[in-house]
C-alpha cells in the first residue's frame, strides 16, 4: 500500500464514499492503495471530531507521565487492545504506544512531553534493524511525521528521514546494516533458509492476527451502534 501524505480532501472523499455505500473497502483500499486500517481510523475520526479529526496536526500534543502510565497499565491489565487505548487517550499511533510500554518494561521513566513542537537535536544512536523496522513503521503510520518519530524513539531527526528513504527506495532489506554484509539468500545453507523461512511466516502472522483483532472490535463497535 501507499505510503504518501493523503490532502484532507482526499480523506474526506473516500471516508465520504464509505459512509454513502458507494464503495466497498476493498475498491476503495485498491482505488487509493490505502489499507483498511487506516481507512478505518479516518472514518473513526471523522465520526469523532468531524473534519478537524482529519487534519494534520501543525503543534505537539502534550502527553503527561500520568497519562501515560495510565494508557501502559491500561494495556497490561489486559482489558484493552492498543487500539482501544490510543483512542481512549487520543495516542497518535499503536507505535507510540508500544514504545512507552517498552520503556515502562525495562524500568525506564516515562516523562512529560513538552508543549511546543521542536526540532530534535537528538544525537544519532547505534539501533538494530529490527528498531529500525519499527521506526520506520511509526513514522509511516504518522504520515511521516519525522519530529514526533525521532522524539518518541530517541534517534535524530536525520536518521529517521534516511531510514524512510531507504524503506521507500529498497524495502526493509535496505535497513540493514552493511557494515558487516550479511549472507545472501543463496548463499545459506537449507537449514538456514528454512530459519528465515519460519521467521518470515511468523512476522506475516503477527501481522495478520493483529490486523484480524482490530477488525473484530471495529465490527463490534458498529454492531453497537445499531
Amino acid at each position: 500500500m501507499s505510503k504518501r501524505a493523503r490532502s484532507l480532501e482526499e480523506k474526506v472523499q473516500i471516508v465520504k464514499a464509505l459512509e454513502n455505500g458507494t464503495h466497498t473497502i476493498s475498491e476503495l483500499e485498491s482505488i487509493y492503495k490505502v489499507h483498511n486500517i487506516t481507512i478505518y481510523d479516518w472514518v473513526y475520526k471523522y465520526e469523532k471530531y468531524g473534519l478537524e479529526g482529519l487534519k494534520e496536526s501543525s503543534s505537539w500534543k502534550r502527553y503527561s507521565k500520568e497519562l501515560k502510565l495510565k494508557a501502559v497499565k491500561d494495556y497490561l491489565g489486559g482489558e484493552f487492545s492498543l487500539r482501544e487505548i490510543t483512542r481512549k487517550y487520543e495516542i497518535p499511533s499503536d507505535s507510540t504506544l508500544r514504545q512507552w510500554i517498552k520503556k515502562y518494561n525495562s524500568h525506564r521513566e516515562l516523562k512529560d512531553t513538552g508543549m511546543r513542537r521542536i526540532y530534535s537535536m537528538t544525537k544519532g544512536r547505534k539501533t538494530t534493524w529490527k528498531e529500525r523496522i519499527e521506526i520506520v513503521q511509526d513514522a509511516l503510520e504518522n504520515e511521516k511525521n519525522y519530529q514526533q518519530t525521532a522524539e518518541n524513539h530517541q534517534v535524530s531527526y536525520q536518521q529517521v528521514y534516511q531510514w524512510v528513504r531507504k524503506y521507500e527506495d529498497g524495502g526493509w532489506d535496505a535497513l540493514k546494516d552493511r557494515r558487516g554484509r550479511s549472507k545472501n539468500e543463496d548463499e545459506l545453507t537449507p537449514e538456514e533458509k528454512t530459519k528465515l523461512e519460519i521467521r518470515r511466516i511468523k512476522k506475516e502472522n503477527e501481522r495478520l492476527r493483529a490486523e484480524n483483532a482490530f477488525l473484530k472490535k471495529l465490527e463490534e463497535i458498529e454492531r453497537r451502534r445499531k
